[in-house]
């Protein structure tokens, strides 16, 4: 799962506009911008960001600059424990031709010191859009976690991981009724990338990356 080969992967799968949200960190992204520019990919920099409850939040940003300057905040709650690599494998940072730049020394896959509150009020300062990930899940799931979808945040969107599982949860919980579904492949290695099996159609036109990266923030913050 390098930047490159995501970028390479997407474009084998017919994918058109493609999210890079690791753990904790957006240190990958300006490789992952440069890499989908070659294969005529939209980009989109973000974070799978772990809060203080280990709940995952999915946060996406207008411009890398912005997701870049969020990552820099969340670098100051992190909690530092150093990786193990032999368990959790290494942790790169690339460039857009997947050579190594650097590896982060301290683990990413801990929750950080900001709570969900303040979480999501970070992401919206600088202008991006979150909402609850994977809440299909048992672990690292809001609804999970605190027995109920944090409705009292204002979401305009959930995740679920699976395709097959939204009107199950849409009946269980009316509080999700009105709001955005995301289905995400959410994939941790490359066959796991799924394929434009659920999708959004956004306007185009005039098109630029960036034209249409603000479409779908604009469509997510939507109710």
């Amino acid at each position: 799962m390098t930047p490159a080969n995501i970028a390479g992967m997407a474009a084998v799968k017919g994918l058109q506009i493609v999210a890079l949200t690791d753990h904790n960190t957006t240190a990958n992204c300006p490789a992952f911008f440069k890499a989908c520019k070659a294969y005529g990919i939209i980009p989109v920099a973000g974070m799978e960001l772990t809060v203080s409850e280990d709940i995952h939040l999915l946060c996406l940003f207008r411009e890398l600059e912005d997701a870049m300057a969020f990552g820099g905040e969340v670098d100051k709650h992190k909690i530092n424990i150093k990786n193990r690599p032999d368990i959790f494998g290494h942790q790169f940072v690339m460039d857009h031709e997947d050579k190594v730049i650097q590896e982060e020394e301290n683990l990413l896959l801990n929750a950080t010191m900001l709570s969900l509150d303040e979480g999501t009020k970070l992401v919206r300062e600088f202008g991006g859009v979150c909402y609850p990930a994977h809440i299909d899940r048992t672990s690292n799931g809001a609804v999970a976690v605190l027995g109920a979808f944090p409705d009292w945040l204002s979401y305009t969107a959930y995740e679920l991981s699976g395709s097959g599982i939204k009107a199950n949860e849409e009946m269980k919980n009316p509080a999700i009724k009105n709001l955005k579904c995301v289905v995400s492949s959410d994939a941790h290695y490359l066959w796991d990338m799924s394929e434009a099996e659920n999708y959004f159609l956004l306007d185009d036109e005039p098109y630029s990356s960036s034209f249409v990266r603000n479409k779908l923030i604009d469509m997510l913050e939507e109710i």
